[in-house]
Formats: structure tokens, sequence, C-alpha cells
């Protein structure tokens, strides 16, 4: 049986990090509560944003005149619109910089990796860019195939951060180089769920039920539109902003789940701490018992002896 001494040690560094746990709690509970304000603002942004590309990339109705048909065959041109078969594929893979959020970086990895040995059986070549310490870690450990890793976007979360990614993604899209981008990342439902999804960023997915909403707005065909200046000017800036607007959403709703998955692990771990330190109480005092017991039995026994 461990000793009072090293019973008292170990409720004390329970304690000790108890204090921690619940900090951490509390921490990233306030912090959870601004990043779900910020989800909250930008995903219907973002669905519009999706569902208003789709509109300008729509296909006319059959009673078009052909050279509108001719107009729309020239707006799509725009090299983000390209579709390509799948021949080679870049995963955006969101981790956080620190631990202690449960199985929360895991999760990404283990469904990034599943996917990258996946399509390489496939016969695609894939390629990773990484943002967080976490899957920077994670994945050079398994030598995989990393396009680009991006430091520090956690320490200054903005929309610039977002354009730089998204600049840097783009490169090997518009050079031919890669015929699909998805990102990979943990969607936040609540603080204690968070759904691992991986989303196609390029080409452009047609449905906006990925962005957390469902569609429910109307159909329209291209004639019910009138475009100013012209399409093609439109998706000259509408197709870039989508992509950075989209990631960033990623971004966000990545930072959100990573929060609530800490505050959830930090809460269990607060309510571990205080059942082992219960438990180690229990134990100190049986053994504190123990020991008095035993003094009494020397002192009775050497005054029976003294007596004899």
């Amino acid at each position: 049986m461990p000793s009072l001494k090293a019973i008292r040690k170990r409720i004390a560094s329970v304690k000790s990090t108890q204090k921690i746990t619940r900090a951490m709690k509390m921490v990233a509970g306030a912090r959870l509560n601004r990043a779900q304000q910020r989800i909250l603002a930008l995903r219907p942004y973002a669905v519009k944003t999706h569902d208003v590309l789709l509109r300008c990339t729509a296909e006319p109705s059959e009673d078009a005149a052909a050279s509108e048909k001719a107009e729309v065959q020239e707006a799509l041109a725009h090299p983000l619109l390209a579709r390509r078969p799948e021949k080679s594929v870049l995963f955006l893979v969101l981790t956080s910089d620190r631990g202690l959020c449960g199985a929360f970086n895991a999760n990404i990895n283990k469904t990034a990796e599943r996917s990258w040995h996946r399509r390489e059986n496939e016969g695609q070549k894939v390629q990773m860019a990484l943002v967080g310490r976490k899957g920077r870690d994670y994945f050079r450990r398994r030598s995989a195939p990393i396009f680009h890793v991006f430091e520090g976007v956690w320490e200054d979360l903005s929309y610039d951060r977002a354009r730089l990614i998204g600049k840097t993604l783009l490169a090997p899209f518009l050079a031919g180089e890669v015929d699909a981008i998805y990102i990979v990342y943990n969607e936040f439902k609540s603080a204690m769920t968070q759904r691992v999804t991986v989303e196609p960023l390029l080409p452009i997915n047609e449905s906006p039920t990925a962005m957390g909403e469902e569609d429910t707005s109307p159909k329209h065909s291209l004639e019910d539109f009138i475009f100013e200046p012209d399409r093609e000017a439109l998706l000259e800036k509408l197709v870039p902003m989508y992509v950075e607007i989209s990631i960033l959403r990623a971004l966000y709703e990545s930072q959100a789940s990573e929060l609530g998955a800490r505050m959830t692990a930090m809460d269990a771990a607060t309510k571990n701490a205080k059942e082992m330190i219960a438990a180690l109480t229990l134990q100190y005092n049986r053994a504190r018992q123990a020991a008095i017991t035993k003094e009494l039995m020397e002192i009775i026994g050497g005054a029976e002896a003294l007596k004899g």
C-alpha cells in the first residue's frame, strides 16, 4: 500500500490538474460563443454566394435564343469552372495547432489518410495542403505527398488568411496540375458534436447543403436575370470570391469544432479528476486509519509486555 505522503502528493497533483482543466474548459466555452456567432453570420453569405454562382453558370432554358447559349458557353470558359477527369487531387486538411481536444485531430487525420490511400489505389495522384501542426506532424511521419504547409493560420484567422490559402491552392488548378480540390475538416454541429466532412472545393459543387444549410431557393433559368456589365466579368470576380469564402467558412467551422471538442474533453477531465480525488481521499483515510490502529496496537502490546 502507498505511504500516506505518497497519497497526499497524488491528491495535490490531481487537484492541480483539475484547476487547469476547469480553467481550459471555461476559456474554450467563452471563445466558442464568439466562434459560433461568426459561423452563423457567415453561413448565409456563403450559401447565397454559392447560389448566385450557380445561377450565373446555369444552362439557359430550351426556348432561349442561340446567341444567349453561345454567350453562356463563353462565360463557362472561366478556368476555375473547368471540369476534368480526376487524375490528380489536392486535399486541404484543417487540423489544430494544439491537442487536449479529444479525438478532434485524430478523426480528421485518419479520414484524410483513408482518402489518400483509396485514391492512390485507384491510380490518382494525391497531394496534401495542411493547416495546423497536428496534421503537419501526422502526415510528415507517414511520408505523405505534402504540397504546402500553412503556418500560423489559427494565430491570426482572417479573410486575408483565407485569400492567401485560396491563392496558393488555385495556382496548380489553373495550371492544370490538379483536377480537383477537396477540404477535409470538422463541421460544427454543437459543442458536443462535430462531423468530419470531405467537401469539394473545385470543381464547384452543385448543392449548397454541404455548407450546413438546405437549398430552399427556387430554380431559375438564365433568362430570368440580366447581368451587368456581363456574365463573364461577374464570374471573373465571383468565382475566386466563392473559393475564398468557402475556405474561410471551413476555417471558422474547424475552429468552432476544436473549441467545442476541447470544452467537452476538459469537462470530462474535470469530472474524472473529481472522482479520482474522492477515491484517493478514501484510500488516504483508510491508510491513515490503519496506521493509527497499528500504532494503538503497538502501544497496547508494549503496555501489556511491561505488566508481564
